[in-house]
Parts: C-alpha cells; structure tokens; sequence
C-alpha cells in the first residue's frame, strides 16, 4: 500500500534530486506552534511538484506505507527510544494513517466532487514525517516487526491518536473534537510522565524536542496588555483590554474545552481545547489544562496560568509510554493501557 504525503508549499519548490532519494529545501515544521522552524529533508520515494491555482506549488511524496512509518516513528519519537514504545508508535501510526488514506482528509472539493491531491500532510497536523535524517535501523527493525498490526475495535482499525505528555491523566475524546464518545479512548491515570529520568528524556525526545523544557507542569505570565494583544491577533476580534479568562467546562483530566474570555469590549465563549490553546498564546500553549491566577493590584496588572502536560492528551502519552516501555512492558500491554478494549490485528 503506498501513502500519498503533502510535505511542503510554497511560492517555488526548491529540491536536489539525488540517485535514489531527493532533498526539499527549507521545509517548515511544527507549524504554529512553539517548535516552528525551517530545515532541509531528505526523503525516499517519488515527488511530484503540484502546480496550484494560487500560483504557489506542492510537494507530493509517494512511498510505501511502510517505509512511510520507519520516518513518522523516528520524526515523532527518537529513533534510539526503547524498542517496545517504537513497536508500539509503529502500530498506532500505521492504524491512524490506514483511517487517513481512507478519509482522504486533505482532499479538495472540485466542481462538487472530492480531488484527493494527497491523503496526509507532513507535519504534526497528521504525523511527523520528515524523511531519512532523524531514522536509523531500529525504527526500521520496530516497523519490520509489527508488520500490518494496526489496532481494531471490534470490526473498525482505531483512529489511535497521541501527543507528547499527557501530565498525569489522559483525556477523552469530545474534550478534544467532535461531541461524541469513542470508546477506546477514555481518560486513565498516567504516573508513569510524572518523573521521566533525564536518561529516558534523553532517549526518547529528538534534537529540537529536548528544547521544550518543562513541559509537564508549566507556567506562563502576561501583563494585562500583552494578553490583549495576543487575543487580539490570534482571534482577530478586539476585545479590548481582558479583564478575566472563566473555564466553563474541563474534561475528564482538567484539560478546558469552554473558556470564556471577558474583555471591555467583547466577550466570547470559545473551545475546544485547540482554539483555547492558539488564541492565548504567540504560538500555541502547552495543552488547555490550566488554572488562572490574576493579579490587579500591582502595575502592571498580569494574568498568569499554571498548567500541566503537552498536547490534546487523548491517547498515548508518548513520554509516559517511554517509561513503560524503559521499565519492560511490552509494546502489547502499553497499547492496551490507552487505548481500552482493543485487540492487535494484521491486516494485509
């Protein structure tokens, strides 16, 4: 099975095509959030330039399904991780990315029709996928070894998804999307992130991750002004000068999926936990699972929120799955502690 992946657009697609492989100039990652940066990827297969009505151009690689997740496990994790978490990654990138290639979800609606000019994106929006540079054996050895296991829940593959560190409590699924109750994907206690070992960190994260520091219980202060500001750009409303931030509702681990932001000139009720995470932040929060301390009687006034985890925390906490698999679980006994009532199945 081949997978079609849109790895970058731009005004012109600047790449170095090589023997066997080919190399994408200035390729952005993490986009809009904190790790946003450029670097240049290497990656195998065949690329198609997609020239687009705007004028810009697409860069499509076309690979194996496979070869596909030897770069996603060792892009999201660490290639040098533990065996068993890479095993594990391999079965929940392979189960996400068999729904995706059948949803089509960067298709495109044309003359009433759906054009699928390619079934993932190459960044945190679908799956890290960022070619050769990061990938080493064991990422391919973990892929070898789960060949064709994808997770299923009774007769469906699981729609498995995951983030870096749930911060003690995994969240359930309408927190984080659609209102509705996904049965394998309910909030369980995850001591195991609590106090990852520098060692285990060090393994698991790749170059640029091991920048973010503290990310399972974190804090961020803004004056009164700055806070305005950012709500201002992010949303593109003018509040104003907020004078308060009220979670409304939280989910299953204290994650805000209703907030209501008051401000002398607007208030609005926002979610989920995405928007949450983007309008209060230059790039994007941590997670939404945050308190909000206020402070108006010193100048200037501030607004400070301590929060806990990285990522939409439904799932698998990669960081906590580390240290599962870092302590001699087995890759089978991770899947089945997030992901409940599901069984390992190979599909051809």
């Amino acid at each position: 099975m081949n997978i079609r992946v849109g790895i970058l657009t731009a005004p012109k697609i600047e790449f170095e095509q090589k023997e066997k492989t080919f190399i994408l100039k200035n390729v952005r990652i993490g986009i809009g959030f904190h790790w946003d940066r450029h670097e240049d990827q290497e990656f195998a297969g065949s690329l198609e330039i997609r020239n687009n009505a705007d004028g810009t151009q697409t860069a499509i690689n076309t690979i194996d399904l496979e070869d596909y997740l030897c770069s996603v496990i060792s892009s999201e994790m660490n290639a040098n991780s533990p065996m068993e978490l890479l095993k594990a990654h391999a079965v929940i990138s392979r189960s996400w990315a068999m729904r995706a290639i059948a949803a089509k979800p960067h298709g495109q609606m044309v003359n009433g029709q759906i054009v699928n000019d390619f079934d993932v994106c190459a960044d945190d929006h679908c799956q890290r996928y960022e070619g050769l540079r990061r990938m080493n054996e064991r990422a391919v050895e973990a892929v070898r070894a789960t060949q064709g296991q994808v997770l299923m829940y009774g007769d469906a593959v699981c729609d498995c998804r995951y983030y870096k560190c749930c911060g003690g409590r995994t969240e359930i699924w309408r927190t984080c999307w659609e209102d509705i109750d996904v049965p394998y994907i309910q909030s369980v206690n995850c001591d195991y992130c609590k106090s990852p070992s520098p060692k285990v960190l060090r393994l698991v994260l790749n170059d640029y991750d091991q920048e973010t520091k503290d990310f399972r219980d974190w804090k961020v202060s803004y004056t009164q002004e700055e806070l305005s500001e950012i709500v201002r750009t992010k949303s593109g409303i003018d509040f104003g000068d907020i004078i308060d931030l009220i979670p409304l509702h939280r989910g299953a681990s204290g994650r805000i999926d209703s907030l209501k932001i008051v401000g002398t000139k607007h208030t609005e009720i926002i979610g989920k936990e995405l928007k949450i995470r983007y309008w209060l932040s230059k790039s994007c929060l941590y997670s939404s699972w945050f308190e909000v301390e206020k402070s108006f009687n010193i100048q200037p006034s501030t607004f400070t929120l301590i929060g806990h985890g990285w990522g939409h925390g439904a799932g698998l906490c990669q960081i906590g799955a580390a240290v599962m698999a870092s302590e001699g679980m087995k890759y089978e006994e991770i899947l089945s502690y997030y992901y409940h009532n599901t069984q390992l199945k190979i599909v051809e």
